[in-house]
């Protein structure tokens, strides 16, 4: 509802892949920063086991206890599991139940919607006191991007799917612009804590407790703070019954607590291994390769690729500083996909010269030993002599400086490859097609 609108001429499925850079928390570890700022959460531990499941259930001393799968997805409650088991999160009246159910989550996969068929593997389960509410709200603060600012929303109906509630019911959608200046004052706290319809008793902890998040918000560099619900429990206290909270990478070097808490096991192995080397990888479900630096390039060249006909089969930003050794692993990470038939590089020399992108390129091909044909758009410093060096090099690049009639050619290419494999044939590559 916040986010800024893309272009709505190119095919939604290439304008999702826009590489986030954010770290997300699992819950518990949200808990435990939340805590820090005076926001009040359940009383509850991480267990990495059932075993220790029941020990975290037998100290929190409780007939009501609720069990939640650790996997960074949203819709868990409403996910299944390999082994079969349906909700990742599970009310629990003994440790004995708790240890039952941590056994079938821990170490399984969990599938949501979000998470589709690959389903995400749980890491560990969080056992908190089941509290009541008497209301739940929600509670959000989130960068507009076309507004270039920070923006809470709020609502009364807590405890769903927020996109529903603004799409059925939108006056429940309630949005505070916030001042970068001043930050959240009490006076624009308080207006938003009236909007969670909450008893009057509990609207002064409800507006202290928007300023804490706004504190957390700020001084933690975090993209996006979401609690829903915020709920007022029967004895009118404010609490955060769950709580998703992210953090913009480039604040790595000044948020060092919060990053060691990031779980590798979450992410896409690639896109682990991608970043060591500054890389933006996302993987797509096409067949031609692309190598881009920029962002923004590398989203027009995934937009042409589909514009001629073609499918990317990834995301791939190498920056602005591209060098031999993040070529090859470039090429490495695009060809761990098997169907691939044809890569597109299209880099832009500024800081680096296109004769030593091309040299780059060269020298991986000769290594990679690679058998796909590559199509090489290079513009700016130095082209001429990348060109000549490409053309030279007895390798299946072929050079252009025009971007559409790149693109084309590497459809093109694409398309002979995928029609010699399924016919199982040998074919050479010679310009034109």
């Amino acid at each position: 509802m916040m986010r800024a609108g893309l272009a709505k001429k190119i095919t939604p499925s290439v304008r999702q892949i826009v590489p986030r850079r954010f770290l997300s928390l699992h819950e518990y570890r949200s808990a435990q920063l939340l805590s820090q700022y005076n926001i009040g959460v359940p009383s509850g531990k991480p267990a990495f086991s059932g075993k220790e499941a029941r020990q975290v259930a037998q100290e929190l001393d409780s007939e009501d206890l609720v069990v939640k799968a650790q996997a960074l997805t949203g819709g868990r409650g409403k996910g299944h599991f390999e082994s079969g088991l349906k909700g990742g999160v599970k009310m629990v009246t003994s440790p004995l139940e708790a240890e039952m159910y941590a056994d079938a989550m821990v170490g399984h996969k969990i599938f949501t919607k979000q998470t589709g068929e690959a389903g995400k593997k749980v890491s560990a389960v969080y056992i908190v006191q089941r509290e009541f509410a008497r209301r739940e709200a929600y509670f959000s603060i989130l960068y507009d991007r076309h507004l270039q600012q920070p923006m809470i929303v709020a609502s009364s109906q807590g405890g769903m799917d927020i996109e529903g509630v603004a799409k059925d019911t939108p006056d429940a959608i309630h949005t505070f612009a916030i001042d970068m200046d001043t930050g959240v004052t009490p006076e624009q706290a308080a207006e938003v804590a009236t909007c969670f319809g909450y008893s009057a008793k509990a609207e002064e902890e409800a507006a202290q407790t928007v300023l804490n998040l706004w504190k957390l918000f700020d001084e933690r560099d975090c993209t996006l703070v979401e609690i829903n619900p915020l709920s007022e429990l029967v004895d009118n206290r404010v609490m955060a019954m769950d709580a998703k909270l992210t953090f913009d990478d480039n604040a790595a070097f000044r948020q060092k607590e919060v990053f060691e808490w990031r779980d590798l096991t979450q992410e896409d192995p690639e896109e682990v291994e991608a970043s060591k080397w500054d890389l933006n990888f996302i993987k797509l479900d096409g067949n031609i390769g692309c190598l881009v630096n920029g962002a923004g390039l590398a989203m027009a060249t995934l937009d042409i690729i589909k514009l001629n006909g073609g499918n990317p089969a990834n995301f791939l930003d190498c920056g602005g500083g591209a060098t031999a050794e993040s070529i090859e692993k470039a090429f490495q990470l695009i060809l761990t996909e098997p169907g691939v038939t044809s890569i597109f590089v299209n880099i832009f020399g500024g800081i680096v010269r296109c004769d030593a992108i091309a040299a780059g390129l060269i020298a991986t091909a000769q290594k990679m030993h690679l058998t796909v044909p590559i199509v090489a758009r290079l513009q700016g410093t130095n082209y001429e002599e990348a060109q000549e060096l490409i053309n030279n090099s007895g390798l299946k690049i072929f050079s252009y400086s025009d971007l559409d009639a790149a693109a084309s050619q590497v459809v093109k290419l694409s398309q002979v490859v995928q029609l010699a494999r399924e016919s199982k044939l040998n074919v050479s590559f010679e310009l034109p097609l």
